[in-house]
């Protein structure tokens, strides 16, 4: 059965695609969740303006988040934590953590979520954190975990 999605299905294919799926995909699942909708002739002309539509969000989501990325770019984040007389410290800096100086310091609310620790930070030291803003962009800061005095 021939489908054209209302939204991006994972593995399946973005809003506007016109795709292929098995009927029992299609109609118990694709169509009842609202993701896609039966494929007609005067449906692909609402599948082009669709995928149009979500090619200038894309556009300006990519423009506004280069914007914070290049506002990201220098910026280098200061956390001082109590520490060990090793280095290590008592709890760790997590992404939470990073999020919350980022607003306070530059102004640039940014998701925890979107900020990549491969594991909270447990000892003192400089680390590059990525942050991805977008699927498209992302942006590596510098943050320095410094002993609280």
């Amino acid at each position: 059965m021939e489908i054209v999605l209302r939204d991006t299905v994972k593995g399946l294919g973005k809003r506007g695609d016109v795709v292929k799926v098995a009927d029992g995909y299609a109609r118990n699942f694709l169509i009842p969740k609202g993701f896609a909708i039966a494929s007609s002739a005067k449906l692909a002309a609402q599948a082009s303006a669709m995928k149009h539509a979500a090619e200038a969000r894309n556009q300006r989501e990519v423009a506004a988040a280069s914007e914070i990325a290049s506002t990201l770019a220098s910026v280098e984040l200061v956390v001082a934590a109590r520490t060990s007389k090793e280095g290590k410290l008592f709890g760790s800096v997590t992404a939470i953590e990073i999020a919350d100086r980022l607003a306070s310091t530059t102004g640039v609310e940014i998701d925890r979520h979107q900020i990549h620790l491969a594991e909270p930070i447990k000892t003192t030291g400089t680390y590059s954190v990525p942050i991805r803003l977008h699927p498209e962009v992302e942006v590596a800061i510098m943050v320095s975990v410094t002993s609280e005095e």
